[in-house]
Formats: C-alpha cells, sequence, structure tokens
C-alpha cells in the first residue's frame, strides 16, 4: 500500500474519531454524568457528618480588618468536568485511537480474507473494542470518582493498563498464530483456534492478576455502581461501532479506483452487472 493511500486512511481514521467521539460524549453525558453526580452527592453526605461531629478545627488566624477570609477554590469546577472537560477528553480519545485503528486497518486490509473495506473496518473495530476495553473491564470494571480508596488509584491505574497491554499483545500473538495455521488448518479452523487461545490465555492472566480489593466501599449502592459500569460500556460500545461504520464508509470510497467514484457505482454492482450481461 502506497505512503499516500496510508496517509488518506490516517487522516480519514481521525476524522471518524472524531464523529464516533461527538456521539459518544452526547450518550456519556446523557447517561453516565447523572451516576457520577450521584456518586459524588453521595461520598459528601457520607463525609458532612464525620466533620460535624469531628473534634473542634483549630482557629483560623486572625486576617487583617477589612480582608475577607481567604477560600480554596476548585481549579475546576463540576459544570466544566461535566461538559467541556468531558467533551475534551472523548474527543482526544476518540481521535488518538482513530488513528491507530486506521493504521491497524491499513495493515490488516487484504490479509485476514477477502473483505471488502466495510467489513475490515468493522472487524478491526470490533477487535480493538473487545482487546481494548472489553477484556480489560471483565476484570477491572469502571468505578465511579471518590468511591475507591484515594491512596492505591495508582496501583489500580497500572493494573489497569497493564491488562489492556497484555490484552493488545496476546490479540497479535493470536492473529499471527491464526495466519499460520491457516495453510493447515483451514481459515475457518485457525481462527476458532487462535481465538481459542486467546481466551485460554486471558483467562489464566485475569485469575493471575491481583483483584482491586478496594477500588469501591462496601456500603457504596450495588445499584448504582451498576448504572456507572453500564454507561461507560455503552459509551465505549457506541465509541467503536461509530467508528467501524463512519470509518468503514470513508475507507471504500478512498480505495475505491477513480473510474468507479465518479461514476458512484460499486465495483461489486458493475462486475455482477457484467457477469450477467455476459451470461
Amino acid at each position: 500500500m502506497h505512503t499516500s493511500t496510508v496517509r488518506t486512511l490516517l487522516v480519514r481514521g481521525m476524522i471518524a474519531g472524531v464523529v464516533a467521539g461527538l456521539l459518544a460524549f452526547a450518550l456519556a453525558y446523557v447517561v453516565g454524568e447523572p451516576s457520577i453526580d450521584s456518586s459524588i452527592a453521595l461520598e459528601e453526605s457520607q463525609s458532612a457528618p464525620a466533620h460535624e461531629h469531628g473534634d473542634a478545627a483549630p482557629a483560623p488566624a486572625e486576617q487583617p480588618a477589612g480582608e475577607p477570609a481567604e477560600e480554596e477554590e476548585e481549579l475546576v469546577t463540576r459544570p466544566v468536568q461535566s461538559t467541556f472537560g468531558l467533551a475534551t477528553g472523548v474527543l482526544v480519545y476518540g481521535v488518538a485511537l482513530g488513528g491507530i485503528a486506521s493504521l491497524a486497518f491499513a495493515l490488516c486490509l487484504g490479509r485476514v480474507g477477502r473483505l471488502r473495506p466495510r467489513a475490515t473496518a468493522a472487524l478491526v473495530a470490533a477487535a480493538a473494542f473487545t482487546t481494548v476495553y472489553l477484556v480489560p473491564f471483565l476484570k477491572y470494571p469502571a468505578t465511579p470518582p471518590a468511591v475507591g480508596n484515594p491512596d492505591t488509584i495508582g496501583k489500580r491505574t497500572t493494573l489497569f493498563f497493564l491488562m489492556i497491554a497484555l490484552s493488545v499483545l496476546i490479540a497479535v500473538v493470536a492473529v499471527i498464530a491464526g495466519r499460520r495455521l491457516a495453510p493447515k488448518l483451514g481459515n475457518w479452523n485457525a481462527t476458532v483456534v487462535a481465538g481459542g487461545g486467546y481466551v485460554v490465555v486471558m483467562a489464566v492472566a485475569c485469575l493471575l492478576l491481583p483483584a482491586n480489593t478496594d477500588a469501591v466501599q462496601e456500603t457504596f449502592p450495588a445499584a448504582l455502581l451498576w448504572e456507572f459500569r453500564l454507561a461507560s460500556l455503552a459509551v465505549q460500545a457506541l465509541l467503536w461501532t461509530a467508528f467501524g461504520l463512519i470509518f468503514g464508509a470513508l475507507a471504500e470510497r478512498a480505495l475505491r479506483p477513480a473510474d468507479d467514484r465518479l461514476t458512484g457505482q460499486d465495483p461489486e454492482a458493475l462486475t455482477g452487472a457484467s457477469a450477467a450481461r455476459t451470461g
């Protein structure tokens, strides 16, 4: 594949990532932010009695006459976090993953069977969602902010990214093994064996890696936790589904020969019509 074609796919992948990110932001704002607000409100309500019944706080230093007492202000307010901050994070995430997925698409096109660009894009998006999010989510599911022990957030973040790296690595090994087994076993059997190997290895990894026992407090409502996790899963599913569909359409048009783009007809349709006339 020519460098110019790869560049075109990269740009279109980033564009698809932006559009998919906008859709994911809308869903996250509608279904995800309410559970986050409820989690924060719950934490504040639980911490308020401790301050009310705790030891008396030391008297603040005297302020000069005529000057108001200094108050600690939030650097980023909650309304900004739930709108501009959320949109920025999701869009950056969508652009980055869109660019990486488009490069993976360029690598896979023509090497995973005789699949059209749209089917290849859907396959890449489904594989990325599974390896990058779904499998790590099964071991380390998402938790609302201000829920777990803040002293172990670094450890929990490290374990989550370790799970992502391991999942992607084993998936790449499975793809390579499947391609090498295909001449002996056939495409279908090789795919089943490689996929089964990925599942077995990741299941063992889930058993061996430590659990996040302090990620969620025991008193945290299970219904609210389940609502947040479903929202997180839905946002990721929408992001990758939208990317697969949008990028597939853009890639199909970019890879279509120039004469077909001018006529606006599908090469398969033209081939079928020609065969019908010949018959």
